[in-house]
This record gives C-alpha cells, structure tokens and sequence, in this order.
C-alpha cells in the first residue's frame, strides 16, 4: 500500500499560517494483524483459501488489533522518538506511515516517500557489502554516478574495514550489518525517514556519528521517527516523543516530559 499524499490544500493552509509544512498525517488510525492457522491447526488448505479470500473469521483465526484509533501530525525538522512496551504497537506505526501495512481504518497521509530503516532492513546476504550499497542506493533514486560517488562517504561512516565491503552480507555480524543499513539510508536527505531500533546495535562512537546524521538530516527540512529503547539517544536527538501502550497513545510532548512519564510507569 502506498502512502497517500497530503492534500495540497494543508500544505498551503501551514504555509500561509508561517508553520513548519506537515509531513506526515495520521487520521484514526486502527491497524488489524489477521494469523491463519493459529488455534487447533485442523481444517484442509482449501477451506483455509476460502476464508483468506472472503476474509472471513473461521476457528483457527486470530485478530489482534495492533492499533488502535491513533491521530497525530509530524511537520518538517521534527525529530519524533516512539517509546513503549513491547507490543504496544511501535513498530507497526512506523510500518503503516511507510505505507507497508494497509489501514483497516483510518488514513496515513506523507509528504513525499518514507523510508523505514529497520533492523530487519532488505539487504541480500548472498552479495557483497559493495553490492549492497550500489542497489541500495539505487532504491533511494541515486543514478549510478552519484551512487558511485557516495560510496566511499557510505563505508567511511558505517566504520567498516574496506576488507569486510568485498565480502558477502552474510559473513557480517549483526552490528556490522546494522551500521551498513544506516549508513546506506544517511547518505540521502528523505523527507520522512522512520527508524526502527536499527541503531541498538551499533557501538558508542557509531551512534554517536548516527545521533549528529540525524540532526543534518532535520536541518534539511526532513522528518524523523526513532524507535529505541536507548532512551538517551531518544533524549539527544528528539524534540517530541510519542509514548505508545496497547496500540494507543498514551502521551504525546516534548521528548523529556514523555520519557520522564514513561520511566516512571517502569518504576
């Protein structure tokens, strides 16, 4: 599912009004993960077909509504840190404003084209690290030249040794793969780049270097969402947060107040 892009008619009303343009709309938001198959297991493929297809509910499907009901608005230069529980729906709301899950309810409307960066990012792991970043920076919209000519900035930020680029994906280690991921992602301005933990694994001086990318990437009148649960990186580049519980919001404001409300739920 594509993102749907904001009606010209608000971009002109912020910009009238002297406000940062909105980027990213979300409108009652409600997000249903439907599992086949979960339950007894019985039943042949063809009934299991027939209830995919007319989306009915039969025995062995489980609902789980993931979120539930969610509104805000994102505009140019916000930095926005998502903090919650596992499985309070953080990760899902990053997928639907990429336009990766479609909306049981609701409207995710963007300016431009997200790009989700997560820790499960598509890297092939049959192919060089030099490979990688050529494709990946392709899928970004770079020509070949300019993804040529971005390479060496790609290898230089991620930290990796020229020795490890000429070697398949799959011989790296999480960290390494992490970084790479980033650093294909940083070397183009994106109007709404979403994050997903993809920093976690990556050393103290790899995310400082992360932390200072994506305050450039504000200044470029980009959009940012952070998933972490390193609340200090939230708290060094975020300038709002969103506090997320059971698929609704719980707490939306600056990054200290939310984070300081949220740890105090954890105590």
């Amino acid at each position: 599912m594509a993102a749907v892009e904001i009606p010209q008619q608000q971009i002109r009303q912020a910009a009238q009004a002297a406000e940062p343009r909105p980027t990213v709309i979300v409108d009652e938001l409600h997000i249903v993960y439907r599992v086949h198959g979960a339950g007894t297991g019985k039943g042949s493929a063809s009934s299991a077909l027939n209830r995919i297809v007319n989306r009915k509910i039969g025995p062995t499907m489980r609902e789980i509504h993931a979120v539930k009901g969610v509104s805000f608005e994102a505009a140019e230069g916000d930095s926005i840190g998502v903090v919650g529980r596992n499985g309070s729906g953080k990760s899902t709301l990053l997928a639907a404003i990429a336009g990766l899950l479609p909306p049981e309810t609701g409207k995710v409307y963007t300016h431009g084209q997200p790009t989700l960066l997560g820790v499960n990012a598509a890297l092939l792991r049959d192919l060089t690290g030099e490979r990688n970043i050529q494709l990946g920076c392709l899928a970004m919209g770079m020509s070949k030249e300019q993804a040529l000519a971005a390479r060496d900035g790609i290898v230089e930020f991620s930290g990796l040794k020229e020795d490890f680029i000429s070697l398949p994906m799959r011989t790296y280690s999480s960290g390494m793969s992490a970084r790479l991921r980033f650093s294909i992602a940083a070397a183009k301005s994106h109007d709404v780049l979403l994050i997903d933990e993809a920093l976690a694994t990556g050393d103290v001086e790899f995310q400082r270097r992360s932390e200072k990318r994506i305050k450039e990437l504000r200044k470029d009148a980009g959009t940012v969402f952070l998933v972490s649960h390193s609340h200090g990186v939230i708290r060094e580049t975020c300038n709002r947060s969103i506090w997320m519980h059971d698929g609704v919001i719980k707490m939306d404001g600056a990054t200290d107040e939310v984070l300081d409300a949220y740890e105090g739920s954890l105590k």
